[in-house]
């Protein structure tokens, strides 16, 4: 029985009073009752059961029998085992209360679900398969459901594996339901020496939600480009949407180049948007990754003096403590904690630097390594140092809140690429003319790589201007001052002048593919209404009139028709409400006064930026495949990979195997107050 219902023991209230009771008591046939029962089941010597004339309603009942115990009314429970009372579901509102008004539920534990739960759990939560053979998960299935058979290892492998296979079924049904699909792909090589690739698709529904789905997580032959375009195709294949295929993002590896130009063919064989034209996404992620690494490479060494320092402390027990007490001397009241970077990935160095930095008085006080035979990089850090590495701090705060905007899977992000990018542009501007020389020269750096992917405009995927325009917050006149403030009026209007074409082009192909979709008659925006029966009071003209109807039926197949529902769009205010609605949430209200324009936004604003949506599939926080699933078989990797991803709800994180170095701090002081930690010493000579 779960503790949550010890306090709130199965008494329940009747009409009846005791003495009705005890007398309905008094005339229950207790040898027809025992006939009743289960072979197992046998009733307590002395208890005063209770058998109704007509039968309660509630289905739970037969499950239980009815006995008095000092003038009050109790139930005990049929089955074998030591459930002896009736279950409560929580009052509504009070989930997680233990004395919280509940009611009564239907109290028969179901083997097959629990089994099914065992097998959500080891895939959600990244336990091996012999999880269940261990003592303690035996022991505690002993006490929480001791009717419930472990199945072993192997029958929990093939569990999940056909676990899998009924998950796949649904992904395809509901890929199969979708417009069009965007692709995420990235590869990766397992301690094993296996190439491995994941492709995620992510695509929004006729609901207007966002979905993001890993479809494959399947080995390779190669990482050269060829190897990759193939295996995806046949992944897109398999699935049976190699016709939906609308972008891939990927990042700047020459191999995705040919990936990304393999996969072109394809959708041209079949039929696309553009001829394919526009299929290739670069990962905004991995280029700022490569404008920043240009920033900050010159100041290696003072960034290397900061981990050796946050090295030195947290390797240490006794060095931490010290740590801690010269941070209360010192009155810092920050809650931040001392946190290792991964020199691979910039936005972690920047959480070591702010958070050292917080600290810059404290380590003064410690006892850092120096003299000769240490390395200048890892020597403490000096006064001019700490400038630096504050300088550095204001300098990369703003690429880390960008890069984090743009590195969404659960949120639209194609709409604020163009404007993400050009706050960069606007950024290295101002800090080229910043009298901090460390400022200008990071700047000028930085600057150069920024122009090598961003500089020429005319370069860059003509969908990142369309994802904005399709935002009903910015539209077309908002990408135009972007424009003129970035190049100046004269070259800001003449790319502005581009995109707008470009983008009514867009609407006449979605207009000819989605011709079924346009209003025949009484369309808002229609150029001429002409009523038919004019004929008889037009004299003369009826030839005239009979043209212009003539000319205005051959524009309702023609963009010249339609194409004033975009510019509707265009031209529509936001009313207050809507100032405050996400991108989805206003195309969910509006889309069908927009039925083309909608078509587009739903393939367009699907289009991620990032390729973070795979790369986690590999790496959460730093972490890599755990060793259990690195020695697995391929196909088991796909398995347990796929599955995990498509039984996750929306929202929920990944599997984080370190603790909140916050919450265990304050864990213990608690045994610090109750005296619970006197045995454990720390030793360290060199404090």
């Amino acid at each position: 029985m779960a503790s949550s219902q010890s306090k709130r023991s199965a008494v329940y209230s009747s009409d009846q009073t005791a003495q009705t009771l005890s007398d309905a008591a008094s005339r229950t046939n207790i040898e027809e009752l025992r006939k009743s029962l289960p072979p197992d089941k046998k009733l307590m010597e002395g208890r005063q059961y209770l058998v109704r004339k007509s039968k309660r309603k509630a289905a739970y009942w037969e499950h239980y029998l009815e006995y008095l115990e000092n003038g009050k009314l109790r139930a005990e429970y049929k089955g074998k085992g030591k459930q002896t009372e009736l279950l409560f579901q929580p009052g509504e509102g009070d989930k997680d209360s233990e004395d919280g008004d509940g009611k009564l539920k239907y109290g028969t534990v179901n083997l097959k679900e629990v089994r099914e739960a065992l097998i959500h759990m080891i895939i959600v939560d990244e336990l091996p398969f012999k999880h269940v053979e261990k003592a303690g998960f035996k022991y505690l299935m002993s006490v929480a459901c001791p009717r419930f058979h472990i199945p072993s290892r192997t029958t929990v492998a093939r569990d999940c594996f056909q676990l899998y296979m009924s998950e796949k079924t649904k992904l395809k049904e509901l890929l199969k339901n979708c417009q069009r699909i965007c692709v995420t792909t990235d590869t990766w090589t397992s301690i094993q020496r296996i190439n491995y690739m994941c492709i995620t698709a992510h695509f929004i529904d006729n609901d207007w939600k966002l979905h993001k789905k890993i479809i494959n997580f399947c080995p390779i032959s190669s990482h050269k480009g060829e190897a990759i375009g193939k295996a995806v195709e046949a992944c897109l294949e398999s699935s049976g949407i190699e016709d939906k295929l609308f972008t891939v993002t990927v990042d700047n590896a020459s191999s995705n180049d040919l990936a990304c130009a393999h996969l072109r063919k394809m959708v041209q064989r079949i039929g696309c948007v553009s001829d394919g034209k526009f299929l290739h996404i670069r990962c905004i992620a991995h280029i700022i990754n490569l404008i920043v690494w240009d920033g900050i490479k010159e100041h290696g060494v003072c960034i290397d003096r900061v981990r050796n320092a946050v090295k030195y402390v947290k390797n240490s027990p006794a060095r931490i403590l010290r740590f801690k007490d010269l941070v209360q001397k010192a009155n810092i009241e920050s809650k931040s904690s001392l946190s290792f970077d991964v020199p691979t990935r910039w936005n972690s160095t920047y959480t070591m630097l702010d958070t050292a930095l917080k600290f810059q008085r404290v380590f003064s006080g410690l006892s850092l390594p120096d003299g000769v035979g240490v390395k200048d990089n890892e020597r403490p850090l000096e006064s001019n140092d700490w400038k630096k590495v504050e300088r550095l701090v204001v300098f990369l705060r703003g690429f880390y809140l960008l890069t984090r905007r743009i590195s969404g899977s659960l949120y639209v992000t194609s709409n604020r690429g163009f404007f993400e990018i050009a706050a960069i542009y606007d950024m290295l501007n101002k800090w080229e003319k910043n009298v901090d020389e460390d400022f200008q020269a990071m700047a000028i750096s930085m600057k150069k790589k920024y122009d090598k992917y961003w500089g020429n405009v005319e370069k860059m995927n003509m969908l990142i201007y369309v994802a904005a325009i399709l935002d009903p917050h910015s539209k077309l006149l908002v990408v135009e001052i972007t424009l003129t403030d970035m190049y100046g009026k004269e070259k800001g209007m003449k790319l502005a002048n581009d995109v707008k074409d470009f983008s009514y082009s867009l609407f006449d192909e979605y207009r000819s593919l989605y011709s079924s979709l346009i209003p025949q008659s009484g369309q808002s925006g229609d150029p001429m209404s002409i009523d038919p029966n004019e004929d008889d009071h037009i004299g003369g003209g009826s030839d005239y009139m009979k043209s212009l109807r003539d000319r205005a039926k051959r524009l309702k197949g023609t963009g010249g028709y339609v194409r004033s529902e975009f510019e509707r769009y265009l031209n529509e205010q936001l009313g207050a409400e809507e100032e405050e609605m996400d991108a989805l949430s206003w195309w969910s209200i509006n889309g069908h006064r927009f039925p083309i324009v909608s078509r587009m936004a739903r393939d367009i604003l699907a289009i991620p930026l990032s390729t973070v949506a795979s790369e986690s599939a590999f790496s959460a926080g730093g972490r890599h495949l755990d060793p259990f699933r690195s020695s697995l078989t391929p196909k088991m990797v796909q398995t347990l990979i796929c599955t995990q991803d498509w039984l996750r709800t929306k929202g929920m994180s990944g599997v984080d195997i370190e603790e909140n170095l916050q919450e265990l701090e304050e864990l213990e002081k608690d045994f610090q107050n109750n005296n619970l930690d006197d045995d454990v010493v720390y030793v360290d000579s060199m404090i």
